[in-house]
């Protein structure tokens, strides 16, 4: 192709012609501009030699992003669901989450009302129900669950699990002087995802059929106080988070290898500690539960006492793993630092050698 070589002639030149001239008097018209001069590139100057055990910039931040990974709760990153569990929330017609490589369905009692000696508590401060499926050996399921009742659904409930081949290892309170009374059933799978769907969703039906018919006025709830988490995070040694105006700290139990058909029982499939607050600074209520090794229990039942935190229930959640796990169930009301001061008394117990 031939070149064109009139593509670079500047603005008002005609070919062939000479180069038009300004006008007497008119300025010089300016030429194209130079590039700026191009400095050396200075030399990269080596930094001074660090002492020994000096850290090094890159590696303190490192240092301190694992460090916060760790410290943090809800460090938990969520990862891409897989299908199977999919499949299970469009059956249960519920909503979850995937994290930790364990699928958590919420079922909360959001429909009762409750209050605890005349105190009316939020949904969040205990009153949540779930099942967690996670992967064990060749596949299958393991599947956990907490389903919250009140008195007069247990025994329906319990018959839907049982008759569909699913098994019911606790049944117990979270409370005292609770209005409805309201029990704790939890119950146990194996298999596919699909099946354990297909077998728990009767007696989640039940529950939802029971939610329908609930008459109850609701209890007014007060407007959430002031509530200073950060003091409290900051007592007990963990963060936390809020919701409906409930500030809850959830702890794992790491030193606990606690395993079923080949899947880790973790945080997520209910082996954890947790501390939930509710009300103000001055005129708060804390209830929680406290995972232990059965070593651990006495300690912490008075550890709890000494603190002035009533003890309302004290049981296992599992049935067949090693090691034995116990759990007790606690409530107070108070200024909600010395709540947390008390929570963390007992937590400051565990993980200890015996004699310690």
């Amino acid at each position: 192709m031939a070149q064109d070589t009139h593509a670079n002639l500047p603005p008002g030149e005609v070919p062939g012609q000479p180069k038009p001239q300004p006008p007497p008097g008119a300025p010089p018209v300016p030429g194209p501009a130079e590039p700026p001069p191009t400095d050396p590139v200075p030399p990269v100057p080596h930094p001074p030699a660090e002492p020994p055990g000096t850290i090094r910039s890159a590696t303190l931040r490192a240092i301190v992003v694992v460090a916060l990974s760790v410290a943090l709760p809800g460090n938990v990153v969520a990862q891409d669901m897989p299908a199977d569990y999919k499949a299970v929330l469009a059956a249960l017609g519920k909503t979850g989450d995937f994290k930790d490589n364990v699928l958590k369905v919420n079922i909360p009692r959001s429909d009762v009302p409750v209050t605890i000696g005349g105190r009316a508590a939020p949904t969040p401060f205990g009153f949540g129900g779930w099942i967690a499926l996670t992967k064990g050996d060749a596949g299958a399921d393991v599947m956990m669950g907490d389903l919250v009742l009140r008195e007069d659904e247990v025994n329906p409930v319990m018959s839907a699990v049982l008759d569909n081949g699913l098994d019911v290892t606790a049944l117990h309170n979270h409370f005292f002087w609770e209005q409805p009374r309201m029990f704790y059933m939890h119950v146990h799978g194996m298999g596919p995802a699909a099946d354990l769907a297909r077998r728990i969703k009767p007696a989640i039906d039940r529950i939802d059929a029971f939610a329908k018919r609930t008459t109850d006025a609701a209890p007014t709830l007060p407007a959430p106080g002031p509530l200073d988490t950060a003091v409290l995070a900051k007592i007990v040694g963990q963060a936390g988070e809020t919701n409906g105006g409930v500030f809850k700290i959830t702890i794992g139990r790491p030193d606990l290898d606690v395993r079923e058909h080949g899947a880790r029982i973790g945080t997520r499939m209910g082996l954890n500690t947790w501390a939930a607050f509710a009300g103000s600074d001055t005129d708060a209520m804390v209830a929680g539960d406290i995972v232990m090794l059965e070593r651990e229990v006495t300690p912490v039942l008075k550890a709890l006492r000494a603190n002035g935190l009533n003890a309302v229930s004290m049981h296992h959640h599992m049935t067949g793993v090693t090691p034995v796990v116990l759990f007790v169930h606690y409530y107070g009301t108070g200024p909600a630092a010395t709540l947390a001061q008390g929570v963390r008394a007992a937590l400051a117990l565990l993980s200890k050698p015996t004699g310690s």
